[in-house]
């Protein structure tokens, strides 16, 4: 059935890059959002303009509530779902070995990882989030659950099981053997990648391989993944990891990993040149369906290279002030031509919205000294948040904006839900200038949205709403099994893979108001 949506819509049209962001921006305060029985945009504009074909179509009214591309999230972990504003007393290697590898340990219980996986998916609900690049549990049974609740939920999803084949003592349940972690992954991408419809080109559930980082892999790990990436490219896998995190002058990631490995450049560690020297020991990890999180500390020739290779930037900037891990160069950045998007890093970011992701972005860059601060557009952070994530994913022909063709993924921003949204933007003082006016409107909604202001969401044109707890055995729906076991990875010793409570009904719910 054919249904047309009402309310302000606000996208970035076409294909622009983000410094083109501002001449792409479209705002229709009237507008009309017109969606197939497919799940395609057939109509984007003015609603007196609506074609006659579509006239008699239902009708979704969400006046005076404004209508935004799904928010894409580029870097997030599942296994950190209950894991935010976690204090360690230190920065990200410490953090890491204090807070996050216990935490993480306790998705070995096959209960515990059901649960998260369930709220995990709701959390993203709430926070209007479509589409997600998911840094998943080592735990086979923890990413069947992930795969199967957002199945269920209608999300999109791209995630891999983390890989760790070396780490300090706290990381001993997440590790794995060097022909576990290739044989755990390749079974993960024979299971799930495109198992929701067998076609890449149209599925919502696909398969990264993931090595957490540099320094939880060996150079023999690296070289395996590059022969599996290679063997699986050509189906749409994707390549997820993080990159010039933390720049800690001798003890931090960056300087470590270098130390370890000898080489130029971190980013040639996952370029197939992990030997000493930056000598090639494999094939590159790197590509179109390749994002790499933080890239706060890269050089010159990391960004070239990204860029040269379609490579993708996750920038996470409340998580890099909850670790101290610096301010990405945002010109510097984006003037090398690569593609950045949004990324929350749930949990060292302590935030699913990406609205406040693009709210710190701001604040953090404007911040920059001297000729490096700059004042983002509002086009261009929404442009960030949502078809800047698609391109990421490789996916920017499916969704990401309201061009006709398109996977109808949308948001529905009620302003009367959170007050203080509500009141500046019916009571702020606007410019007589009808773009900055504009401008002006969307940078309050984008700074200002919470998941109070999140009405309803959409993916593929149709509304998908918070997650009941299921009963009984958790499966995969019919599809092939993966053992429920820790299956390689060791589980933990002590009392790390403790039972969660239920986490309960969603917070809330939305009721769709319809107008004939």
């Amino acid at each position: 059935m054919t249904r047309v949506h009402l309310g302000h819509i606000y996208h970035v049209a076409g294909s622009p890059t983000v410094s083109e962001a501002a001449s792409a921006l479209v705002s229709i305060p009237d507008g009309a959002l017109v969606i197939d029985e497919t799940g395609r945009i057939v109509f984007c504009g003015e609603r007196t303009a609506i074609p006659a074909t579509h006239r008699a179509a239902t009708v979704v009214d969400h006046r005076p509530g404004f209508l935004l591309p799904g928010f894409v999230d580029a870097h997030i972990h599942f296994p950190q779902t209950y894991a935010g504003d976690s204090y360690g007393g230190g920065q990200l290697l410490e953090w890491l070995n204090l807070c996050i590898y216990p935490s993480e340990s306790r998705f070995a219980d096959s209960e515990f990882a059901h649960h998260a996986a369930v709220e995990f998916c709701n959390r993203r609900i709430a926070a209007g989030t479509t589409a997600a690049m998911v840094f998943g549990s080592p735990f086979p049974h923890a990413q069947d659950a992930l795969f199967t609740q957002t199945q269920r939920s209608g999300l999109r999803i791209v995630s891999g099981r983390g890989i760790q084949t070396v780490g300090p003592e706290t990381a001993r349940p997440l590790l794995t053997s060097e022909s576990d972690a290739i044989r755990l992954t390749r079974e993960e991408i024979d299971k799930w990648h495109a198992a929701d419809t067998g076609n890449v080109d149209t599925a919502l559930l696909h398969v990264a391989i993931v090595p957490r980082f540099a320094l939880a892999v060996t150079t023999e790990t690296l070289k395996n993944l590059g022969e599996l990436y290679d063997s699986v490219r050509n189906r749409g896998v994707y390549v997820h990891s993080h990159l010039n995190e933390n720049d800690r002058p001798n003890t931090g990631e960056v300087d470590a990993t270098k130390q370890a490995y000898q080489v130029n450049s971190y980013l040639d560690t996952y370029d197939g040149k992990f030997l000493p020297g930056s000598s090639v020991g494999g094939k590159s990890l790197l590509g179109r369906r390749t994002i790499l999180a933080h890239s706060v500390h890269c050089q010159d020739v990391e960004l070239a290279r990204m860029a040269e290779t379609g490579t993708s930037i996750a920038h996470c900037p409340v998580s890099q002030q909850f670790l101290g891990s610096g301010t990405m160069p945002w010109k510097r950045t984006a003037a090398s031509g690569v593609n950045i998007a949004a990324g929350t890093d749930f949990g060292a970011g302590d935030e699913f919205l990406i609205s406040r992701v693009l709210a710190d972005a701001f604040k953090v860059h404007i911040s920059e000294p001297g000729k490096h601060s700059v004042s983002l557009h509002p086009a261009e952070m929404l442009f960030t948040g949502t078809l800047a994530g698609a391109r990421a994913l490789d996916m920017e022909s499916r969704f990401g904006n309201f061009d006709v063709g398109k996977e109808a993924d949308f948001v529905v921003v009620d302003p009367s839900g959170t007050p203080a949204l509500r009141a500046p933007l019916s009571h702020g003082v606007r410019s007589s200038d009808g773009d900055l006016a504009r401008d002006q409107t969307l940078f309050t909604l984008l700074m200002g949205i919470r998941e109070s202001s999140i009405a309803e969401v959409y993916v593929q044109g149709s509304r998908v709403t918070a997650l009941q707890e299921s009963s009984g055995k958790r499966g995969s729906r019919g599809l092939s099994s993966l053992r429920e076991a820790s299956n390689g990875a060791q589980a933990p010793r002590a009392a790390g893979g403790g039972r969660c409570a239920d986490p309960g009904p969603p917070r809330r719910s939305n009721a769709e108001s319809m107008v004939g």
